[in-house]
């Protein structure tokens, strides 16, 4: 009807007096003030809306309006999230990730599988997953330090920081989806004195890779991003994939980078990150950590946090060095195993690097074996690389990290069949490898 109404006003100035044309015109603006769009028709877009985004007919006839208007039209469309289906109509956060279900039991499997990173199967269900092990300890350290806060970007439950939200409301925010604004509102309060704590899925984390320069990096401010899903994430689907936050963050002047193996270790982290003086980002994987998930089978040495410091998991009587980094730890002693047994080094912090332990490593093994869920471009394989090539080390590396190519869809352990990174794959590279070499 606006649309209408503005039309038939601009018709009639045109053969309008002035005086006429004048009130006319500030007829029509005074109505413009009354609908929802004001914003939009100040910045000289035309607006049409808000209609029922779930009414077919309605829609066409208003498409049909906007093309007729031929200049840029926003089109302003309200829906209901699960509209049809009453269950999901009530509870649209529990909703956002469901897996399969039985119709008869849909509220009990609605609650069980919404962000399944949570409440993957497990053998013990006594662990817990790297979320629920951030959220519990920053909940921890949050009652004994008032400076911590945190922040994240429509995913209070997926990052866990929705215990924190309840829990302190003036110290923890969901500032909806904008990543932009969640790391600029952090450097903000770092600026103030707080430490902050920015919980955002490593996917979601590239939209703000423009404030965490200018905003956090160039400032020195010590924000800590603690990056979830970071690896493959399984069926979240191909946008969704962890792969690129140390190949875009490592880049950066001042920020550093960690990665916890296991719950004491990402517990240990934490703690420190309390004090930490630079950015620093911590990313970890969606379910759980494969170190806890397997750790009697995997006879893994006590890993002892230390900040800035590398150190042997596993060792074994062997020429092999397997360097992890993060939850790939885990999967570097488990080919460890497979092979019957081989030296297994947890990198602990991509940078800064543990220089002088990389150091005396390359006095002693000539081949080290990179294991790590991220891109191979600019990924710690090629870190180390630079490293090496810098120092004149004369060590060859060979990445088990993710090819140039975009990580499909499918369940994480399809998927790492398919790009050659499960367990078995991996031993047999190696194994061939080993045997070209003689």
């Amino acid at each position: 009807w606006y649309q209408s109404f503005k039309a038939r006003i601009n018709e009639l100035l045109k053969y309008a007096p002035d005086s006429a044309a004048y009130m006319a015109k500030r007829l029509e603006e005074g109505i413009r003030l009354i609908t929802p769009g004001m914003l939009f028709e100040e910045l000289g877009l035309e607006y049409i809306g808000p209609i029922n985004g779930h009414n077919i007919s309605e829609i066409i006839s208003t498409l049909r309006t906007a093309k007729a208007m031929k200049k840029p039209v926003i089109v302003h469309a309200q829906t209901t999230k699960g509209k049809g289906y009453a269950p999901a109509e009530g509870k649209l956060e529990k909703w956002h990730g469901v897996s399969p279900f039985e119709l008869e039991d849909k509220e009990k499997k609605a609650e069980l599988s919404y962000e399944r990173n949570s409440r993957i199967p497990s053998a013990n269900q006594s662990l817990k997953t790297a979320t629920q092990i951030f959220s519990s300890a920053l909940l921890s350290l949050a009652k004994n330090n008032e400076k911590i806060t945190g922040i994240t970007a429509a995913m209070p439950s997926g990052t866990g920081l929705d215990v924190l939200i309840k829990e302190y409301p003036q110290r923890f925010w969901d500032v909806a989806i904008a990543e932009q604004h969640a790391v600029t509102q952090a450097g903000a309060l770092a600026k103030e004195g707080f430490r902050p704590y920015v919980a955002i899925y490593s996917t979601f984390l590239q939209r703000a890779y423009d404030q965490i320069i200018h905003d956090v990096c160039i400032l020195d401010l010590p924000v800590v991003f603690c990056i979830d899903r970071a690896g493959i994430v399984g069926e979240d689907g191909a946008t969704h994939q962890g792969a690129f936050d140390i190949s875009f963050l490592s880049a950066l002047p001042s920020i550093e980078l960690a990665a916890p193996t296991c719950e004491a270790d990402f517990k240990a982290l934490l703690s420190w990150s309390q004090s930490a003086a630079h950015p620093l980002a911590l990313r970890y994987p969606r379910g759980r950590f494969i170190c806890d998930e397997l750790k009697d089978e995997l006879e893994i040495d006590a890993c002892e946090f230390k900040p800035y410091k590398a150190s042997f998991v596993k060792t074994a009587q062997s020429d092999l060095l397997f360097i992890g980094y993060g939850n790939a730890v885990g999967k570097a002693c488990a080919v460890a195993n497979k092979l019957g047994g081989a030296n297994v080094v947890n990198l602990g912090f991509a940078k800064p690097l543990d220089e002088e332990f990389l150091r005396k490593l390359s006095a002693s093994f000539k081949t080290w074996y990179i294991f790590s869920e991220s891109a191979k471009k600019g990924g710690v394989g090629e870190i180390l690389s630079s490293f090496i090539n810098e120092n004149d080390l004369g060590v060859k590396i060979i990445s088990f990290e993710y090819k140039d190519a975009f990580i499909t869809h499918g369940k994480k352990e399809l998927v790492e069949a398919s790009l050659g990174l499960d367990v078995a794959s991996i031993a047999e590279k190696i194994k061939a490898y080993k045997n070209t070499k003689k």
